[in-house]
């Protein structure tokens, strides 16, 4: 169970996957910077990194599994922000909007409106 809860932790803080809290390095991200491109990269795609795999819908939905269980919550676009509630098994992993980035098929999830630790995401 303390494996679980330090997992669930880092995950609340950064989106979906245990994160480093190296800086973003801008140089090499462009910022998503409306809805509509934030839809365009990943209708369709899923979201993964290590043994996470999941999807955020257009219509607002994340679903998916993440080292064995479920992932499920929802999500906005608010003044250039992904906004999500997250549930990683049973456990709510609260509310958080996050700046994304783009780098070809990788997208950068960063914490607390870009202040944050990062996440990399791979669009497949």
């Amino acid at each position: 169970m303390h494996r679980r809860t330090a997992f669930a932790t880092a995950l609340a803080s950064s989106w979906l996957a245990m994160m480093t809290a190296a800086p973003a390095q801008a140089e090499e991200f462009r910022a998503v910077q409306s809805l509509d491109r934030f839809v365009a990269l990943t209708n369709g795609r899923d979201l993964r990194r290590f043994g996470i795999r999941v999807q955020v819908t257009p219509d607002g939905q994340i679903e998916g599994r993440a080292f064995g269980s479920p992932v499920t919550g929802a999500w906005t676009w608010d003044g250039g922000y992904f906004c999500r509630d997250l549930y990683w098994g049973g456990d709510d992993l609260g509310y958080n909007c996050q700046l994304v980035e783009e780098n070809g098929d990788t997208l950068r999830f960063t914490s607390d409106r870009g202040a944050g630790i990062f996440a990399d995401l791979t669009l497949r």
